[in-house]
Parts: structure tokens; sequence; C-alpha cells
């Protein structure tokens, strides 16, 4: 049976409605099988920098420490089986893969976000680290994972709202970025995956990747997004092809509980999806 790791970490976003991430974590943790899941206990503090470009960042590190122990623990007593990691902002997707990492060494990275998350220390403009997360995948900075998956395995999946310093990172690793329209098609997703070569695949969703009109919660939605039915159509055909090595569903933030409501139909397919 899967392992869920629900982590309501809200100190890497750059929202002023970060903490409505909390209530977000919790709702899909309620619909989630109990005896299958594990809750991180999130400081409560935003946290310091630490004397670094990365706001909260004491809090992060301790966040990162807590999952990547919870994470070690839970492959030790299940030989190995991948875990699906509920958020919180998409920050927590870093230790995540990490540690997915060291099982497959050979895994390719599918991240489906409208935003680039691309940003360094050095050049974001808010110093959240939500927006610097998938750089920390493959690239350097505070709470980067030292480049253990590298950008020639890493897909940026319907992402449309990019910042100049994104774009030119983009230019000069060649990241490929796969469009909303490409994504109508799942076989485009899965041809890009297995051209990288890739053994395994881990598959991280932060929901503002789907389109506004099929997802209120969000703190940062962006327009003409992906049907839901484009996302678990993908990452079905992804599985058929490819082993799982993790996944992670991030960036819930419900206005009110009946507003969660309205939403987590949607949400529990696509957890469904790579559950």
């Amino acid at each position: 049976m899967t392992r869920f790791v629900v982590v309501p970490q809200w100190q890497g976003s750059p929202a002023a409605r970060a903490m409505l991430l909390i209530d977000g974590a919790e709702a899909i943790a309620g619909d989630l099988p109990r005896a299958s899941s594990t809750r991180i206990d999130v400081p409560l503090e935003a946290g310091e920098s630490l004397g670094s470009p990365v706001r909260r960042l004491s809090s992060l590190s301790r966040i990162r420490d807590l999952l990547a122990a919870e994470l070690a623990e839970h492959a030790e007593q299940s030989g190995g089986e991948a875990a699906v990691v509920i958020g919180g902002d998409c920050g927590v997707a870093v230790p995540a893969i990490a540690h997915a990492a060291g099982r497959h060494p050979g895994m390719a990275v599918v991240w489906f976000d409208a935003h680039g998350d691309l940003h360094s220390p050095d050049t974001s403009p808010s110093g959240a680290f939500a927006g610097m997360a998938l750089r920390a995948v493959f690239g350097d900075g505070e709470l980067s994972t030292g480049g253990v998956v590298s950008a020639d395995r890493v897909l940026l999946a319907g992402a449309r709202e990019f910042e100049d310093a994104e774009a030119a990172l983009i230019v000069a690793t060649g990241l490929r970025v796969l469009t909303v329209a490409e994504l109508g098609e799942p076989s485009a997703l899965v041809d890009a995956v297995v051209a990288t070569g890739a053994d395994a695949v881990y598959i991280h969703i932060d929901l503002d990747v789907l389109d506004p009109a099929v997802m209120t919660g969000l703190t940062s939605a962006v327009p003409f997004g992906l049907a839901v039915a484009d996302v678990t159509a993908s990452i079905a055909a992804l599985r058929e092809r490819l082993p799982l090595a993790g996944a992670s569903v991030c960036g819930f933030a419900p206005a009110t509980p009946a507003a969660a409501v309205d939403d987590l139909g949607s949400i529990l397919r696509i957890v469904g999806a790579v559950a």
C-alpha cells in the first residue's frame, strides 16, 4: 500500500496567503487512509534567513531534515517502496527528490507547474524558496540537492509564466519545457522522458499547473492551464512505461473549508494517479 507523507509546509511560499497551504495539506490528508499516512510536524515559526537570501531558511532546513529521515525510515521498512509527499508548498519536493534519486540514480524528474521555479537565491525577487525549488534539484544554492538529477533528465510540464532570469536559465541549460498544448497528448511527455534514458521517474505536481477554471484553491493561479484529465492521463502513461521513484502533490490553499470540498475531488484524482 502506498505510503503518504503529509508535510503542511508554508514557509517556502511567496504568497500573502501562504499559511492556507497548511489547511490544504490537512484537507487532502483527511481523505487519505489514516493507517498509510504520516504527518511531519512542521515548525510553527516562520524561521530566520540565517544570513542567506532565502527567507525562513531555518524552518525550511528543519523540515527538510525531518522529511528526509521519514522517507529513509519508510524505505527501510518497506523494502524501497515509493512514497507520495503531500504539501504544503512545492519546496517539500526537493528533499523527496533527493531521497528518490539516492535509490534510483538514473531517474528523471517531471515537474508539473504553472511557474518555472527556476530562480537562484541571487535572482529571486521574493527570497521565497518555492520559486527556487526546481533549480535546487539540478543546480546550486541553499537547500539544493547538489545536482543529484542533471538538467537533461528534468522536464518542466505545463509551465506558462517565467521571469527573465528563469527564461535565461532554460536557454543556458537546454531544460526541456512541455507546453500545455503538447500535454494534450500523453505520449508527448512519455516520449520526452524516455528520450532522457531514464530508468524510473519522479513525478511532482504543483496544483497551479491546472487551469483556474477547475481549481480555485490556488495562491498564484495562471490562466490557460491543464485539465485534470490531461494530468492524470500523462501520469498513467508514464507509469505504464517506467517505474515510479516517488511523487509529490503540492500547492493547495483553499480559502475556506467549504471551498476545499469543491476542489478535493479533482485533487484526489491526481493523488490516485500517482498512488
